[in-house]
């Protein structure tokens, strides 16, 4: 199947390439030229584990290319992604502004009968308004044309996006009564669906609420093992040992029960506040969902207020971690982003090392800290080691030879990697959440 992918972030660019791995042959578009030309290179503008091999193979095999212009496109493609961002907005509502550009100018160029499918993560209502759009232009040319819209939300996690494409839990693709979108939906994922992964149909509106409900879940499931962590240092109970007697249940499950200081990203956040407004505006009550999100930045802030009042005037403090979560170079809601600021603020120095996020970080950052080619590096003449995310690097490091180039003594653990017991042994104070 001929198709178009519109804007190659982290989810275009990632289904593009798998579509095309998929044997179909897939046009990237995107508006900025210099990342066009790159990904034409064969260099992916993001890090993410498998993709840039398969932009590659893609390239090689003439079933993945890449242009700026959309309009030149459309009369090879059967059916466009609507893959661009969609960002906070006024009040925490999902800008759309994107969304209707693309679908506006499909309709505006299109010379025959396409599917226009809404990758993007878009409040409940957004198929029927891009329709809305696309009908008037239609209609303004003069063309009888055909351009159904389609909801298929995305479910990628950063760091695994390329396994979560190919190897999805579920597809779910939301139709309004058009047999011909629902077969050609089903023609395009029966690579996946041939060997035994769910693809599940149901209305466009129940499709776009889908992936919000689904986000805000997890981040509740975050939020309230993270309340939990302030009782267990009030009590000297154990965050994870509450964890697994939890998780051990098979109606709760133990995943997205590892206490720390919370979620980031560029998902959760923005989906959980997106959920609040779309609530709001219906004059619904979502408190529990509201709940989530001041637990999170609560966590952030108790975490961070700790530090800061343990830290001697003008410390040295060593940051591992940048990203806002491991697998990527994302910095969108990193902690990282709060946190170091506070500290120069503060009249603290930070020297900081992050395996594969520090240029992003370098355009987010203040002047003041100073970028290491390692964590090691990153901590001599320490007065502290602040653990914000969790990659595998760091968890293997030993405490003895980290407690040899640090001036001080204190790790905080933001993301409960340690055995507390192990880095005391190594000399070392270790302060988690929820441990002890």
């Amino acid at each position: 199947m001929k198709i178009a992918v519109v804007g190659t972030g982290y989810v275009g660019l990632v289904s593009a390439a798998c579509f095309a791995e998929l044997g179909h042959t897939v046009t990237g578009v995107d508006i900025d030229a210099a990342k066009v030309a790159m990904l034409k290179s064969g260099k992916s503008p993001i890090y993410e584990p498998g993709l840039e091999e398969l932009i590659v193979k893609g390239l090689k095999s003439k079933l993945l290319s890449f242009t700026t212009d959309l309009a030149a496109t459309l009369p090879h493609v059967q059916v466009v992604f609507s893959a661009v961002a969609t960002p906070q907005g006024e009040d925490h509502k999902a800008d759309l502004r994107a969304v209707f550009t693309v679908a506006e100018t499909v309709a505006k160029f299109a010379d025959h009968d396409l599917i226009f499918v809404n990758k993007s993560t878009v409040p409940v209502g957004t198929g029927e308004k891009c329709e809305e759009r696309m009908s008037k232009v239609l209609k303004d040319r003069g063309a009888s044309l055909k351009i159904p819209v389609v909801s298929n939300p995305e479910f990628l996690r950063e760091g695994m996006a390329v396994g979560d494409t190919l190897m999805p839990d579920r597809i779910v693709v939301g139709v309004n009564q058009n047999d011909h979108a629902r077969k050609i939906m089903e023609d395009l994922y029966r690579p996946i669906t041939r060997v035994g992964k769910p693809m599940v149909f149901m209305s466009r509106e129940s499709a776009e609420i889908v992936k919000y409900a689904s986000n805000a879940f997890l981040a509740t499931k975050i939020s309230f093992i993270n309340m939990l962590t302030e009782l267990c240092e009030k009590t000297g109970a154990n965050i994870r040992d509450i964890a697994k007697g939890m998780g051990l249940d098979n109606r709760i499950g133990p995943r997205f029960l590892h206490a720390g200081i919370g979620y980031g990203g560029s998902c959760f956040p923005k989906d959980v506040k997106a959920l609040m407004a779309t609530a709001k505006e219906h004059g619904l009550d979502f408190s529990i969902v509201e709940a989530t999100d001041k637990i999170n930045a609560k966590q952030r802030e108790r975490f961070f207020k700790k530090i800061l009042a343990s830290l001697p005037p003008k410390s040295t403090v060593a940051v591992w971690g940048l990203a806002f979560k491991p697998k990527t170079d994302d910095m969108r809601e990193a902690p990282s982003l709060d946190l170091i600021p506070m500290l120069l603020d503060a009249g603290h120095g930070v020297r900081a090392f992050d395996p594969e996020a520090m240029e992003n970080a370098k355009k987010l950052l203040p002047s003041g800290v100073t970028f290491t080619s390692s964590a090691m590096e990153a901590a001599e003449g320490a007065h502290a080691v602040l653990l914000l995310t969790e990659w595998d690097i760091f968890r293997g490091a030993d405490m003895g030879d980290l407690k040899k180039v640090m001036k001080g003594n204190d790790l905080w653990d933001g993301r409960n990697v340690y055995e507390p017991k192990e880095v005391r042994e190594g000399g070392l104070e270790y302060h988690g959440i929820g441990l002890r």
